[in-house]
């Protein structure tokens, strides 16, 4: 099976990523030195997050989620112009948060530049304290997953 986002061209380095956000870099997202900024993989990251909670069908305005942690490691410089088709998926399913790695192909480059990843916390409406991910909420993460063959770790 592929990735919700997939295509045929999709690259062999995505094929374990259920969902495939793809990012048009712009001209103003460079830095002096002529390469995508360090903080741009960041918000990045967050599109294709957001992406994948859409996926899920848990992006709809009522799940209450915060950024705990994030960290991104940078292997090739990006340069304006390209595309980078961002995969992303379960590291690993908490009781209240979720592990969420991500790789960056730069289409221009047909390799990858970047690795990152983030965990989130899920909350209750009031964002005051952790509320555990439902079991309903726990299969579509592993049907997900398990679409393109990967297993996160589940807690």
């Amino acid at each position: 099976m592929s990735a919700p986002n997939a295509t045929p061209s999709t690259p062999d380095a995505l094929h374990d990523y259920p969902v495939i956000h793809t990012q048009l870099m712009q001209w103003g997202e460079m830095d002096a030195f002529n390469h995508l900024n360090n903080v741009v993989y960041y918000r990045y990251a967050e599109s294709a997050r957001i992406a994948y909670l859409q996926a899920l069908g848990m992006f709809d305005g009522s799940m209450v989620t915060v950024l705990a942690q994030s960290s991104c490691q940078y292997m090739r410089p990006v340069t304006y112009p390209d595309t980078l088709l961002i995969g992303v998926r379960c590291q690993r399913l908490g009781t209240t948060s979720i592990t969420m790695g991500y790789s960056y192909y730069s289409t221009a480059q047909q390799a990858i530049v970047a690795t990152a990843e983030a965990v989130v916390v899920r909350l209750d409406s009031n964002a005051a304290h952790k509320l555990p991910w439902s079991d309903d909420e726990r299969q579509a993460v592993i049907e997900l997953e398990r679409s393109v063959g990967h297993a996160p770790d589940i807690a």
